[in-house]
């Protein structure tokens, strides 16, 4: 089993248990002890040179080489990399999920070359006008927006350590699915940088 895989699967059982006692406690009339929103922490090394990394994040040519988790695909991507600058991001669901189309779209707020991205994110539609997840159908732990965080590390070697924070998340199902999800698109962007 791959070492990423196993932290997953740590992640899962420590989100899992933790799930648990909430439902427990909701199931004995009890108002959950912990309602704190969470971060969302992934953090990996990429054997490929921060440039490399950084263009895979900031170049929508490249974007849409890995964006989305295992059997997505992204179409388009626009990006306007600077301070108060937008993007939007799509991600289309296999065929056998659909195929439909997903948007996010945020501003970035920190931009630092080589060394850092801070930007929101939201669903959105294709024009990246924000969507209220409730009214699309998502599950009420589905965050209205975040501020991520993106790390770049240079190592030797030429590798590359990332760290992606997505600030305030409710811990819930949702949570997990992006962890998930994440591990995934993350496995695409090492795989396409080299």
């Amino acid at each position: 089993m791959k070492r990423h895989s196993i932290i997953i699967l740590i992640g899962l059982i420590i989100i899992n248990s933790h799930l648990t006692l909430r439902a427990r406690e909701m199931k004995n009339g009890n108002k959950p002890t912990n309602t704190k929103k969470v971060d969302l922490v992934v953090k990996r090394i990429i054997d490929a040179p921060v440039d490399l990394v950084w263009k895979a994040w900031t170049e929508p040519d490249q974007v849409t080489k890995w964006w989305g988790p295992e059997g997505f695909t992204s179409p388009s991507c626009k990006i306007d990399l600077r301070e108060g600058g937008s993007y939007i991001f799509c991600m289309r669901a296999p065929a056998d999920m659909g195929g439909f189309e997903h948007y996010s779209s945020g501003v970035y707020k920190k931009i630092i070359p080589m060394e850092r991205l801070e930007f929101t994110q939201c669903l959105s539609d294709k024009e990246g006008s924000a969507l209220d997840p409730a009214v699309i159908g998502m599950p009420a732990d589905f965050p209205k927006e975040l501020t991520v965080v993106i790390e770049f590390k240079k190592l030797k070697c030429d590798m590359t350590e990332i760290t992606i924070t997505e600030h305030e998340w409710i811990p819930g199902q949702m949570y997990v699915y992006s962890i998930a999800g994440m591990q995934q698109t993350i496995d695409k962007l090492a795989a396409n940088v080299k």
